[in-house]
């Protein structure tokens, strides 16, 4: 049923592209420099250059808010601006997919946003189990997720959730492996699971990739390190969500560059068109 989602929503079961969009700081978060409708223009720049490239989706994320708040603590502030701006961006890219995450775990408040703005899916990090990550302690918020998207009426939009997630310690879920961090997700409800890099940018291992695949029927998302000389080693994936090597230079803090998605995305055409193994 998950998967049968993900190719309604993509239109295709693997290697649909998910480009980010690492919005600029946020008023009132310490590296603030611009006003919202200048936040909001950058950004719907890089989504009319994603737009032309042919990716088939697009994630807005706050990852220049650094420090990140955490869950409850992020202030509404962030989720009245964030509305904007994925409001702005879902205009330009209408006929694609279009989801987002707020940092850090701020779940209910990414629900909120993509409802006002008509996205179509959710990034969730802490969904099941639980993990130290830099801004603290993380717990699972799946039944407080879930209840709070039938509240709002907004049972269309797909939570995708990370497990095993990146820039985080796993010791006190050490003897959880991967593949039941997402036969938890999978038995939580979740639409899909992101399988990670220990950060941003970081290669993902294909090896826990496949573990993933052959123990539920879940979408299966890769969430990091996905690069032009790599990409052939995750093709099986349901999705490639791809920030940094999208961004000029390879780095997250820079602007998306037109001829790295372009050159990306007609090696992914290629790559698709070949008969599997």
């Amino acid at each position: 049923m998950a998967l049968k989602g993900f190719s309604e929503l993509f239109g295709r079961t693997h290697s649909s592209v998910i480009g980010m969009i690492h919005v600029k700081a946020l008023p009132g978060t310490p590296k603030n420099t611009l006003k919202i409708q200048e936040i909001a223009q950058i950004a719907t720049k890089e989504a009319e250059i994603y737009k032309e490239a042919g990716v088939d989706g697009v994630i807005i994320e706050n990852m220049h808010d650094v420090p990140y708040l955490h869950t409850d603590g992020v202030g509404h502030e962030i989720t009245a601006c964030m509305s904007v701006i994925c409001a702005q961006v879902k205009q330009v890219c209408s006929n694609i997919p279009c989801g987002i995450q707020i940092l850090s775990g701020a779940n209910k408040h990414a629900m909120a946003v993509a409802q006002a703005a008509g996205l179509q899916f959710i990034r969730a990090e802490g969904f099941v189990f639980s993990h130290v990550a830099d801004e603290g302690i993380m717990n699972s918020c799946a039944a407080e997720l879930l209840r709070y998207r039938k509240q709002i009426g907004a049972d269309h939009i797909k939570v995708f959730t990370d497990i095993k997630k990146k820039h985080s310690s796993h010791a006190i879920t050490a003897d959880v492996n991967i593949v039941e961090f997402a036969k938890a997700a999978d038995f939580f409800c979740s639409d899909g699971v992101i399988v990670t890099g220990t950060a941003t940018g970081m290669a993902t291992d294909v090896q826990e990739l496949q573990d993933v695949q052959k123990a539920v029927t879940l979408p299966v998302l890769i969430g990091s390190g996905v690069t032009f000389d790599n990409v052939e080693h995750y093709m099986a994936a349901n999705g490639l969500i791809i920030g940094s090597y999208f961004k000029d230079k390879g780095s997250w803090e820079n602007g998306v560059e037109f001829s790295r998605v372009k050159q990306f995305m007609e090696k992914v055409i290629s790559l698709r068109e070949k008969p599997s193994p």
